[in-house]
């Protein structure tokens, strides 16, 4: 083992025991180097003569770049879009993003949480996530509505054993009873337990309501009163986009300094929260299960989690920061925030409302739904791929077949006057098939 990486395990060991018994076989060997970036970081404060060290061409006293390019960004100055960025990101974006999240999440507020890093979006924050604490055969709570790739980036790739329970009740709330049995049983197996709470869900679009959310959390900490490690992830890619009566803040902040064995982990973003799917740029915060200030902890896993990112990508895109700190940083950005999130409540709510017309009862049922991107048909006659296909091959729509009888509809993606019309041909769809 590294030396780095083993004096990191120590402070883990001194401060949080529990968050070092955590970590991944991987995980516990990870560090962050003192070479290059270092020696540079010395140099870019020091060096006033000559500084020959990170790897950039320079002209004229700023980063070499070309003409084509920066004639379509003269918006930006050169030095905030051509060199690389930090490792762990612009620490004037994990400020203000810092900043954004006190200010959304009123139960963070008096937590004590590392800055946020910056990742490749969110879903490098889930990989990121899988190796610092998954090894094979950990095994992994998620509800049976679940993101597939979640498949592939803890199953496929760490080899976690995904445990599923029912997402939804039979009369329509979030199945809490389900997870805390579920999270139960794994817990007396493995004595650790990785739990992922995706809300808004993604394909589902649900949010727990204020009630729901308590029982999850209060779940979660009694398996770790009882002697289990449990790290604990939020992924909060839809942040923000809540429509209806549930929780409008993430369980990360009630989940963070609960108890010493758990561990807490939020991944959010820009990507969809500020509509920039394309920017790639996404965060990931931790906070441990000690009520108080525990710097050497966050110090410790802060320093692996950007050992990671430099092992693997070396640093996220510098282009797509500079842009996020301009619209974090705008006069407008709430404003416009605000515009576009009663475009998709309008688009949510028509589809209930077209929904809950009764024209389709007999062909489905669907969901509950109050948040996010997303709902789901439950099919009743046919089967949801072939209905996929022949909605496509005849009437040019798609959707996305997720089991045999769920039909994934984003909603985010059809203006608000296009929604009747597209219950309709779907329902056409199902009296072709039926």
């Amino acid at each position: 083992m590294n030396p780095l990486a083993a004096e990191l395990n120590e402070s883990l060991a001194q401060h949080s025991p529990h968050a070092l018994e955590m970590l991944s076989d991987l995980g516990k060997n990870l560090f962050f180097p003192k070479g290059i970036l270092t020696q540079s970081a010395e140099a870019k404060e020091k060096a006033t003569k000559f500084n020959a060290t990170i790897g950039i061409a320079t002209e004229n006293g700023g980063p070499m770049y070309l003409s084509c390019i920066q004639d379509k960004l003269t918006g930006f100055d050169p030095k905030d879009i051509y060199p690389y960025a930090p490792p762990a990101g612009k620490p004037e974006l994990r400020a203000l993003w810092r900043e954004k999240m006190l200010r959304e999440n009123p139960s963070q507020v008096g937590k004590h949480f590392s800055s946020p890093i910056v990742t490749n979006a969110l879903t490098h924050g889930l990989s990121i996530v899988a190796d610092m604490f998954v090894d094979k055969g950990d095994h992994l709570i998620l509800p049976d509505m679940l993101w597939g790739n979640y498949n592939l980036t803890f199953g496929t790739c760490s080899g976690a054993i995904v445990k599923k329970y029912p997402t939804f009740t039979a009369t329509g709330g979030f199945d809490v009873d389900a997870f805390k049995a579920t999270l139960q049983n794994s817990a007396e197996e493995k004595g650790k337990v990785i739990v992922l709470l995706n809300f808004p869900n993604n394909p589902s679009g649900y949010t727990p309501t204020v009630a729901e959310g308590d029982a999850l959390v209060a779940a979660i900490k009694e398996v770790a009163e009882g002697g289990c490690n449990v790290v604990a992830i939020t992924d909060d890619a839809y942040f923000g986009l809540f429509y209806e009566d549930s929780l409008k803040e993430s369980l990360f902040g009630k989940l963070a300094n609960l108890h010493p064995r758990i561990l807490t982990i939020k991944l959010d973003g820009a990507t969809k929260e500020e509509f920039v799917w394309g920017f790639r740029t996404g965060f990931i915060t931790f906070a441990d299960g000690n009520d108080y200030e525990n710097a050497p902890v966050m110090n410790a896993l802060e320093k692996k989690a950007m050992g990671i990112i430099r092992a693997r990508i070396s640093n996220c895109p510098h282009p797509s920061q500079t842009f996020v700190i301009e619209a974090l940083r705008s006069p407008d950005f709430l404003k416009q925030k605000e515009e576009k999130f009663q475009i998709m409540r309008g688009r949510a709510l028509k589809t209930k409302e077209v929904l809950d017309s009764g024209k389709y009862e007999k062909a489905w049922d669907y969901y509950p739904f109050n948040s996010g991107y997303f709902m789901c048909l439950k099919l009743k006659t046919v089967d949801s791929e072939k209905l996929r296909v022949h909605l496509l091959e005849k009437y040019g729509v798609g959707a996305i077949s997720t089991t045999k009888t769920d039909l994934r509809i984003a909603f985010s993606c059809i203006a608000e006057q296009d929604i009747p019309e597209l219950f309709d041909i779907i329902y056409k769809g199902v009296q072709d098939l039926a």
